[in-house]
C-alpha cells in the first residue's frame, strides 16, 4: 500500500503535464507548456506515474472523496438518515447538493488521463519491462471503460471521446447513443482483460491496481446491467412501501437499450462470471465482518477498494458519515427499519454488521433497535437507550474499522468491486438465461447467504420468484455500498419502488419524479460543448 500512494503522491506532476484540468468543463483539456509529453514518457517509471495519476483522479471531491457515494448510496429505498445530509440527493433533489456536478467531471477526468496514457505509453520502446508496459496500457483500457460505465448508468447518453485534445483539439461532440457507449464500455475491458495480469502475479502492480480478474467482473456487472435493462417484460416483487409490504411492480425498459438481445446478454454475464468463479484467484471471507476489518482490505474478497491511509492527503469521511460513533455525535447515515425487518435473526450481515450497542462522542449508551431491547438493552451490566423513535438507528460497521474514529477524515476503504458479486451475477443471469433457476444458479446464492449465517434460499421458486429473491439479496449483502439504486434503475422499476414509500424513515421523502433516474449534464458542460444541446429530460 505504501508503493501505490507513493506513487499517487508523484502523479501530481503527472496530472500537471498529462491530463485534464478538474473543473466543471471536463471535456476542456489544459496543456502545461514546462514539460511536454514527448519530454515526459521516457521509461517505466514515468509510465508507472502517469498510470498513478489517472487512479488519483478517484481521490477528488469530484468522486470519491465524496460525491459519488453521496449520489448513488443516499438515493435509494433502504437508505435513512438525518434531514440537514439527505435534503438535497437523499430527498430526490441532487441538484440542491453542491456536489451534483462532480461525478461528470471526475470521471472524464479519469477518462482524459487514460487516453493520455494510451497515446503515450505506447510510444515507450526503451528501459521499460514488456509486461509492465502492456499491463499499464491495460490498466488505461480498464479506467476508461469503467468511467464510461459509471457515466452510461448516471447520465445515459453521453459524448464519447477516446483521444485527448493535444491529439483531437475538436472539443464540440455530440452524445453517443446508450448503446454505442454500452458497445465502448465492453471493448475497453475486453482490451484490459487480455492486458492485465492476474491477482498475485508479482507484476501485477500495488493493492488498488487493476488486474485481469477484475475487468472480468466489471465486464460481467455490464453485460448483466445491459441485459436486465433491456428485458422487455416480466414483474419484480420488492418489499417496501410504508408498510413494509410485498409488492410487485412490472419492469419497464431502460432508455436507449430497447431491442437488445437480453437472453445474449444475460448468457454472457453468466459466462463471463463463471470465468471469474473457476479460477479460484478471488474468494468469500468465511467470517463475513472480516471483509470489513483492517486486516482484510484488499484481501480474499477485496477485489478493488478505494485505497486510503492515516496521515495523507488519501483520507475520506465515510466513517464520521455512516458509523455510529462520530465527530457529529452519531452518523448522519443509516439504513431503515423496514430493511433491517428483511434478515433474519441469525444473519451476520445484521448480527454483526449493525452497531447494536454503542456510545457518541459524549459518551452517550445507545442500543438498537428497541424492539430487541431483551437482547441490547442492558450489556455487561451496562444499560443503553433507545427512545423507541427517531434513536431506530441501524448504522453499518462497514466503514468503523479505522486508525482513528475521533477524526473527521480517516483510512475507509470504499469498496468499488467485491467478489460477493459474482456469485449473485451468475445466479441472476443463470435463472434469466435458463428462464428458471438452475441447480448452479441456487449454489452460488446459497454461497452468499450460507456465509451469512442465513437458511438456504427457497426450493421451488420460479424465474420471477427466483428473480425477485436475488435482487432482495444483492440489497441485502450490499446495503450502503452504492449497489441498490442500480440495480433499481437498471431493472426499470426505480420509480415504482420509491414512490410506493413516499416518506421514509425520519420523515426522508422518497417521492421520485422520472427526470430523477438519471443526473442532470452540468450546464458547464452545455455551455461549452455546442454539440449537447438539451439536457436530460426534466432537467
Amino acid at each position: 500500500m505504501n508503493s501505490i500512494l507513493n506513487n499517487l503522491r508523484f502523479s501530481i506532476l503527472a496530472a500537471l503535464v498529462l491530463v485534464a484540468s478538474s473543473c466543471d468543463k471536463a471535456l476542456e483539456e489544459k496543456p502545461f507548456s514546462f514539460l511536454s509529453p514527448e519530454n515526459f514518457y521516457k521509461n517505466e517509471g514515468d509510465a508507472k506515474t502517469a498510470i498513478a495519476g489517472v487512479y488519483n483522479a478517484l481521490y477528488t471531491y469530484d468522486l470519491y472523496l465524496q460525491p459519488i457515494w453521496n449520489l448513488t448510496i443516499l438515493d435509494d429505498d433502504h437508505v435513512s438518515g438525518v434531514d440537514w445530509f439527505l435534503g438535497t440527493t437523499g430527498a430526490g433533489n441532487p441538484q440542491s447538493y453542491w456536489g451534483v456536478n462532480g461525478p461528470w467531471t471526475g470521471f472524464y477526468s479519469v477518462i482524459a488521463r487514460a487516453n493520455t496514457v494510451l497515446e503515450n505509453v505506447e510510444k515507450i520502446d526503451q528501459d521499460i519491462d514488456p509486461e509492465v508496459k502492456t499491463r499499464i496500457l491495460g490498466e488505461a483500457y480498464f479506467l476508461r471503460g469503467w468511467a464510461y460505465f459509471q457515466l452510461v448508468q448516471l447520465y445515459g447518453a453521453v459524448p464519447v471521446r477516446v483521444k485527448s485534445l493535444s491529439v483531437d483539439p475538436n472539443n464540440s461532440i455530440p452524445r453517443s447513443p446508450v448503446k454505442d457507449v454500452y458497445k465502448q464500455v465492453i471493448d475497453d475491458l475486453k482490451k484490459a482483460e487480455t492486458m492485465l495480469l492476474p491477482l498475485g502475479h508479482p507484476k501485477a502492480g500495488e493493492p488498488g491496481r487493476a488486474t485481469r480478474g477484475l475487468a472480468k467482473s466489471i465486464l460481467a456487472k455490464t453485460y448483466l446491467t445491459m441485459a436486465s435493462g433491456s428485458l422487455a417484460s416480466g414483474n419484480v416483487t420488492v418489499r417496501g412501501g410504508m408498510d413494509n409490504g410485498n409488492y410487485t411492480h412490472a419492469k419497464t425498459v431502460v432508455a436507449g437499450l430497447e431491442g437488445l438481445d437480453s437472453k445474449l446478454h444475460f448468457e454472457m454475464a453468466r459466462d463471463k462470471a463463471l470465468e471469474v468463479i473457476n479460477s479460484k484467484e478471488y474468494s468469500l471471507f468465511a467470517n463475513w465482518k472480516d471483509i470489513w476489518s483492517k486486516a482484510g482490505r484488499n484481501k480474499q474478497e477485496n477485489m478493488w477498494q478505494l485505497q486510503s491511509m492515516a496521515g495523507t492527503q488519501f483520507v475520506n469521511n465515510l466513517s464520521i458519515y455512516f458509523s455510529a460513533y462520530s465527530t457529529f455525535g452519531r452518523g448522519a447515515v443509516w439504513f431503515s427499519n423496514n430493511h433491517y425487518q428483511d434478515y433474519e435473526d441469525a444473519d451476520k450481515r445484521v448480527l454483526d454488521g449493525v452497531s447494536h450497542n454503542y456510545f457518541t462522542n459524549t459518551g452517550v449508551p445507545y442500543f438498537y433497535p428497541s424492539w430487541q431491547s431483551a437482547t441490547y438493552r442492558v450489556v455487561n451490566s451496562v444499560t443503553y437507550n433507545n427512545n423507541g423513535t427517531t434513536d431506530n438507528r441501524a448504522y453499518t460497521i462497514k466503514f468503523a474499522d479505522v486508525n482513528d474514529p475521533t477524526v473527521a477524515n480517516s483510512d475507509a476503504h470504499y469498496p468499488l468491486m467485491r467478489y460477493a458479486e459474482l456469485p449473485l451475477i451468475y445466479a441472476e443471469a443463470a435463472n434469466e438465461a435458463a428462464s428458471g433457476p438452475t441447480a448452479e444458479a441456487y449454489t452460488q446464492l446459497n454461497a452468499i447467504r450460507t456465509r451469512a449465517g442465513a437458511s438456504p434460499a427457497p426450493a421451488g421458486m420460479n424465474r420471477e420468484q427466483f428473480r425477485s429473491y436475488v435482487i432482495a439479496e444483492r440489497a441485502r449483502e450490499f446495503v450502503l455500498e452504492g449497489v441498490r439504486r442500480y440495480d433499481l434503475c437498471r431493472w426499470g422499476i426505480y420509480l415504482q419502488v420509491m414512490n410506493r414509500i413516499t416518506s421514509g424513515q425520519n420523515n426522508i421523502s422518497k417521492i421520485r419524479a422520472p427526470r430523477n433516474i438519471l443526473l442532470p449534464i452540468p450546464q458547464s458542460e452545455l455551455n461549452s460543448n455546442p454539440s449537447v444541446t438539451a439536457n436530460n429530460p426534466g432537467w
